[in-house]
Parts: structure tokens; sequence; C-alpha cells
């Protein structure tokens, strides 16, 4: 058997993944990083099928791995493959994205309405570039955890609930990190 039939959940993937999603119940971290490691892949095929945003799909991807985590106790092995249930999962997470962000058609748009045309700006890549630049400098003057919640918060779009469980403080601490980081980068970015 080739590697990709573990990843796949071939036959001896199949009962591997099983003992991994049992580990991840019991919130196993280690076991947590090996099941990604050998089903992203597939399920980012699952997700980038039915979102074709590149940004979109690794969103789902990532809340499709959160919703895995926290309902790893409720798959069963006598109802189906680890795998189709976890791909199962992140269809319904890119579908419910789909569901969200209804993009507006031409149609939809008011007679007359002309979409405006993008001017092609040289500078303006080279404006983004030093913009990023500035923004990860300051990023990296924050403190690892207050760095890491803000990334998980605005980047990935977790909810401070979620950040409350990932770092093991009250909701209410993650609210006030995020403020003060916030205007630590506002100030930090003025500067």
């Amino acid at each position: 058997m080739s590697n990709g039939g573990e990843a796949t959940g071939g036959e001896g993937g199949d009962s591997g993944l099983v003992d991994l999603l049992r580990r991840v119940a019991a919130r196993d971290e280690a076991a947590f990083a090996a099941l990604y490691r050998q089903t992203s892949a597939k399920l980012y095929g699952v997700v980038a099928r039915i979102l074709s945003k590149g940004d979109a799909g690794a969103e789902a991807l990532q809340e499709a791995y959160v919703r895995i985590w926290e309902k790893a106790g409720d798959f069963d092995p006598a109802k189906g493959s680890p795998l189709a249930w976890m791909a199962t999962i992140a269809r319904n997470r890119a579908l419910d994205e789909v569901r969200r962000v209804r993009p507006a058609s031409l149609e939809d748009m008011p007679e007359g309405f002309e979409p405006a045309a993008s001017p092609i700006d040289p500078l303006a890549s080279r404006e983004r570039s030093e913009a990023l630049a500035a923004l990860l400098d300051c990023l990296g003057r924050l403190d690892d955890e207050k760095r890491s919640a803000v990334l998980l918060a605005y980047y990935h779009g977790a909810s401070r609930e979620a950040l409350a469980k990932r770092f093991g403080r009250p909701v209410p601490t993650i609210k006030t990190w995020l403020h003060r980081s916030l205007a630590q980068l506002r100030d930090c970015l003025a500067s």
C-alpha cells in the first residue's frame, strides 16, 4: 500500500484514523497534529470544490478541524469511515460559508451600474509590501500569546470563546488582550 492509502483512509488508514480520532476525543494534541497531517490535503480538496477563493477555503478548513477537535468523541466507526465523517464536516462548513456570503450578481445591481475598472498602479504593490512589513514588525513586538490571539481572532476569525478555550483564560481576559493588543498595534503603526 502506498503512503497515500493512509491519508485517504485505505484499509490500514481507517484503523489508524479511528485510533487518532479516539485520541483526539481524549484531547491528545499530538494525535490531532497527526490527524491533520494525514487528512488535510484530502479535506482541503473537499472544501476547495465548494469554495473557489483560497482564503475562504483555508478558513473553512481550519473551522472544520476545530469542529473535528470538538466532536471527535461523536465519531462512531460502526456508522462509516473516519475520513467520510471528517469530509462531511468539512463539506458542511464550506456550504455554510457559501450560504453566509452570497455574492451579489450583476443581475441584482441597479440599472446603469458599471463595475469600476481597477486602475493599474505600479506603486500600489510596493505600498502594500511596505504596509505589510510595518504590520509584521508591530506584530513581532507583541508577546507570543497575545500575537497568536490577535492573528487567530482577526486573520482566522476565531471567536473569543474559542480563544478562551485555546489559551485557558476567561473570555473577558481575551477581550482585554485583543483590545490592548489592537491599541498597541495602532500606536506602533502610527509611529
